[in-house]
């Protein structure tokens, strides 16, 4: 069986860990950091099989180069980004396959956060680094509206039932945003009774599953009529597509962000 576990870095980054219940290898997703990720593999003892890279942001990669001075291990990551490294670049419909884990994952293109972004979609799991966040999605750095939303688009279209592994813990800050488009959403509401709790207990709300975003994160939301009627008040226009909604979306997010 697969199992996916947290290694919290800097102020609020996930690096992943994914294994197998019958090994001791593990493979790394976007170790921003070595030292947390150094002290995890010691502290179970854990060998790592291989890097898995989302995107080129430091906090993702700054690790692997000090990783790799430790061990001979082959990174993976986006063929389109300059990650340290880079042994094995990946595009859409490219496989991982990692036999000593039993673990095989999917690349799915996922350009908007950065340009060359991609996730990795398997056993269940869908990893999407920055791309994907749990009741929100990354800011627009490099790519577009219309980019970004096709890629969460992608990603909505996967089974409900998957399990939503993003870099941050951004779940209620994402949420309180989420309560201003959709401030009667039943869903929303429940949601940040939970994610309050868990924090509380200094619980991660990471992984999600994908169904709970498909009700509770706005833009995944941005072909529904509720979202459509809070993006077109708030920018005082009709919108035409769901890209446009999630333009507005956004940029609505991004100027509460800089307040």
């Amino acid at each position: 069986m697969i199992q996916v576990n947290p290694v919290p870095a800097f102020k609020d980054n996930y690096i992943w860990l994914i294994g197998h219940t019958d090994s001791r290898q593990v493979a790394i997703v976007d170790p921003g950091d070595a030292r947390p990720m150094l002290d995890a593999l010691q502290g179970q003892s854990l060998t790592p099989c291989a890097i898995l890279l989302t995107h080129h942001h430091r906090d993702h990669v700054g690790g692997v180069t000090e990783l790799l001075r430790h061990f001979d291990i082959p990174v993976y990551g986006p063929a389109h980004e300059p990650v340290p490294a880079l042994t094995h670049p990946l595009r859409e419909g490219d496989r991982v396959a990692l036999p000593d884990i039993g673990l095989t994952l999917s690349v799915l293109d996922v350009p908007g956060h950065t340009r060359g972004a991609i996730a990795y979609y398997g056993h269940g799991c869908l990893f999407c680094g920055d791309t994907l966040f749990t009741a929100g999605c990354g800011y627009l750095f490099e790519g577009t509206p219309p980019q970004m939303y096709h890629s969460l688009s992608k990603l909505a279209a996967l089974a409900p039932e998957t399990q939503v592994y993003c870099g941050h813990e951004y779940t209620l800050d994402n949420l309180s945003f989420a309560r201003v488009v959709e401030p009667r959403n039943a869903d929303i509401s429940a949601r940040i009774t939970e994610a309050t709790r868990l924090r509380a207990r200094n619980l991660p709300t990471v992984p999600a599953l994908l169904a709970l975003e498909l009700r509770t994160n706005p833009f995944l939301r941005c072909h529904t009529p509720v979202v459509i009627a809070a993006a077109e008040s708030h920018a005082r226009r009709p919108l035409s597509t769901p890209a446009e909604v999630f333009g507005v979306v956004r940029r609505w997010k991004d100027d509460l962000d800089s307040v």
